[in-house]
């Protein structure tokens, strides 16, 4: 059995950064004890998770100036920094930095530096004037945050669609990762694909349905089973309300028919140590593609959790967290003790890579 993270892993909200005099003239509106910035939607008030509460309240939005202009963009800052590595934190297609709600305290209650980076175009950045949002704007807008911010080398984590943006930016700006953690990872579609080709009238109804809750719903029921219907409700509000932005569909848009991520061709040139995690029971990104990844990154670690969906920085956290930094603070070479790990089968795959699965069993701390 999975160790339940615990109830008070929340945290209390960062201090402020006072060698940063934006911070100080942050506006924040008051609601049931969280402090909320008033550029979030007001109804991030009606939210009820208390740890998706109290993330929102420490997201900021900071200068960041790329080919495009300047955006003030959000992101969750780091409570302290660290002698070790800066983990940076992504989040999936059309999602935002609440993702990582609950890994995200946990993270940090380890020792680590955590910063958590809505990509440009999702997330809460204030995209008024509306700057272009395909992969080039996202990579150099990316790219711009940390060398303007981060500027050490960088533990980089994408799930889902996050990990092709995590793979693109890494081959592209190899100094500035120190090593990549993929989750769940969509990396082998072909872009947006015919979406790219369709008519902006459509692609604006089509995006105008994305947002719909219906949708949400059905989506949030593919990537997690037996969910209570308040939880479900809750949680399909927590993941669209960058969606109640004027410019959420604008950006989306441009997004699509520029025809997003194709990183297949990249993968092979990524050099950095990399995690790969995976939940067994994922029913949108099929398990085998992970087993793929993993042959085709020459330095790449699975890691297969039992019993969990598509989203397990979500739905296991606890896991997440002691994997992600495990793999931070120690070798890749370096196993953990046999009394605090289990083996997990792993499905024999043919090709050029079979014994190197033979070799490296995957292994999973704290399950049965």
């Amino acid at each position: 059995m999975l160790t339940s993270f615990s109830a008070g892993a929340g945290g209390a909200p960062p201090p402020a950064l006072t060698n940063l005099k934006w911070l100080h003239s942050r506006r924040l509106r008051i609601w049931a004890g969280c402090d909320f910035p008033d550029f979030l939607p007001k109804q991030v008030d009606k939210i009820k998770d208390p740890y998706a509460r109290k993330l929102a309240s420490r997201i900021e939005r900071i200068p960041v100036n790329f080919s495009k202009g300047c955006v003030m963009s959000s992101c969750v800052m780091p409570k302290e920094q660290k002698e070790t590595n800066p983990v940076v934190l992504l989040h999936g297609f059309d999602s935002t930095c609440l993702e990582w709600r609950y890994t995200l305290p946990l993270l940090e209650e380890a020792g680590l530096e955590i910063w958590a980076v809505d990509i440009l175009g999702w997330g809460f950045s204030d995209l008024g004037s509306l700057p272009s949002c395909d992969v080039a704007s996202k990579r150099d807008h990316l790219y711009q945050l940390w060398s303007t911010y981060i500027k050490r080398p960088m533990v980089l984590v994408g799930p889902s669609l996050g990990s092709a943006v995590a793979i693109d930016f890494s081959v592209h700006y190899p100094k500035a990762v120190d090593s990549l953690v993929l989750i769940d990872a969509s990396v082998y579609a072909e872009g947006t694909g015919k979406l790219a080709t369709l008519p902006k009238a459509v692609a604006y109804a089509g995006v105008y349905l994305l947002k719909s809750i219906p949708l949400r719903l059905y989506a949030l029921s593919l990537a997690f089973n037996g969910l209570p219907l308040s939880t479900c409700i809750d949680w399909t509000n927590i993941g669209r309300l960058h969606c109640l932005l004027p410019w959420w569909e604008d950006a989306t848009v441009n997004f699509m028919i520029s025809g997003g991520y194709n990183v297949i061709d990249q993968i092979k040139h990524v050099k950095h140590k990399t995690l790969i995690i995976w939940g067994e029971d994922d029913q949108i990104v099929d398990y085998k593609l992970g087993v793929r990844l993993h042959c085709e990154i020459p330095s790449a670690t699975l890691r297969q959790i039992p019993q969990c969906g598509h989203i397990p920085h979500v739905q296991k956290p606890d896991v997440v967290s002691r994997l992600i930094t495990e793999f931070v603070q120690s070798d890749q070479s370096q196993r953990v003790k046999p009394d605090s790990v289990s083996t997990v089968s792993v499905p024999v795959i043919t090709g050029t890579c079979t014994s190197r699965y033979l070799a490296d069993p995957i292994r999973l701390p704290g399950s049965t």
